[in-house]
């Protein structure tokens, strides 16, 4: 009996790894188109529903008016009725839930991406305390206005942003510590806030607790006109910086490495979304966890590939119509957008603390 035996040609070996080697950019490739198609399809899964949202909010209130009634009254024509309650009351009030939630959405997603943890929103990292601190501090110890208490807002945002920069940049930038320091310092504001609410007069409680829960009520058009200015100057600064926060996730020697200003790049990005944020703050008040869940929710509709910025500022815009939809509608009494959102949020929360203590994973 003979014995075959097969011996392999001098370079016999290369054809198959060329083979392997195109099969697997295939692969590659194949697995890249699914997930940018998936992305395009969460987006446009999610416009579509922010306009339903948009068109529902102004169709449904304690008078319910048609498409044919609701379309006329918002280009300008005189329709009874529904030209003061949808053009004047309506329509200033969804429109602000839609640039409210979308900035809050980008802002948080911005936080998150750049510190690798959704634990990391301006919600929990104390920016949005900040804000309501100091609004709180205008209203109550200065007596201010709803106007001057909103610039208080918008500086005392911008503050403890800047001071939670400080304090845990020292020794080199830790996400770690950056969400540690933040989670201290909204500790202390928030009590601050509320030892000036414990001391403060009936009315002036009244006003500070509307303002600190977050709430479209008397949305007005200079508050509208204030934000969408703010969103058309910041938002192309972090839709430009997306692509580079993404390799800021890889690490800062990776996006060193290639090519990635780093240090610049996280300050930019901190002061836009921070800045875009304050503005929100300022115009509808701290409205709770949209920033926080946001990202998380947008993440998980549209997949790993791409920047979760815009399906993140989608999900905010969502999140906040929603809200206030069923705050105004759908519960037992009318409720500020702010304690739906609570609501919705404080779960959620909890939720996501148990996966991360189930994976190991640390703030």
């Amino acid at each position: 009996m003979s014995t075959a035996r097969t011996v392999d040609r001098p370079g016999a070996a290369a054809p198959r790894a060329g083979r392997a080697a195109a099969s697997t950019i295939a692969a590659v490739g194949a697995a890249r188109r699914r997930h940018l198609r998936r992305r395009r399809l969460a987006i446009t899964g999610l416009a579509i529903a922010v306009i339903a949202g948009f068109t529902v909010t102004l169709m449904v209130g304690h008078t319910f008016y048609g498409l044919d009634e609701v379309v006329p009254a918002v280009l300008g024509a005189d329709v009874p009725g529904a030209s003061f309650t949808v053009a004047e009351l309506r329509l200033p009030r969804a429109t602000l839930a839609i640039l409210v939630g979308f900035a809050f959405g980008i802002a948080g997603a911005t936080f998150q991406t750049m510190l690798g943890n959704p634990l990391a929103s301006p919600d929990i990292l104390g920016v949005s305390s900040g804000a309501g601190a100091a609004a709180v501090f205008g209203i109550v110890v200065l007596g201010l206005g709803d106007g001057p208490a909103a610039a208080f807002a918008l500086l005392g945002a911008l503050a403890t942003a800047a001071a939670i920069f400080l304090l845990a940049n020292r020794g080199g930038f830790v996400g770690t510590r950056f969400i540690l320091v933040g989670i201290g310092l909204a500790a202390m504001l928030q009590s601050v806030t509320s030892y000036m609410v414990a001391r403060a007069g009936e009315w002036d409680i009244q006003r500070a607790m509307q303002w600190l829960t977050g709430s479209l009520n008397g949305a007005r058009g200079e508050q509208i006109l204030t934000l969408a200015i703010a969103s058309a100057v910041l938002l192309p600064l972090l839709f430009a910086g997306s692509r580079s926060l993404e390799l800021v996730r890889l690490g800062p020697d990776a996006a060193t490495g290639l090519g990635v200003p780093v240090g610049r790049v996280r300050i930019l990005m901190i002061a836009a979304a921070v800045a875009l944020l304050a503005f929100a703050t300022a115009s509808a008040g701290p409205v709770m966890f949209v920033a926080f869940m946001a990202g998380p929710i947008a993440s998980r509709l549209a997949g790993p590939a791409g920047s979760a910025l815009l399906p993140a500022g989608l999900t905010g815009a969502l999140l906040v119509l929603l809200a206030d939809l069923a705050g105004q509608n759908l519960l037992d009494g009318r409720y500020p957008v702010g304690v739906v959102t609570g609501v919705l949020g404080a779960p959620y929360l909890i939720l996501l603390l148990i996966r991360m203590n189930r994976r190991g994973q640390t703030a």
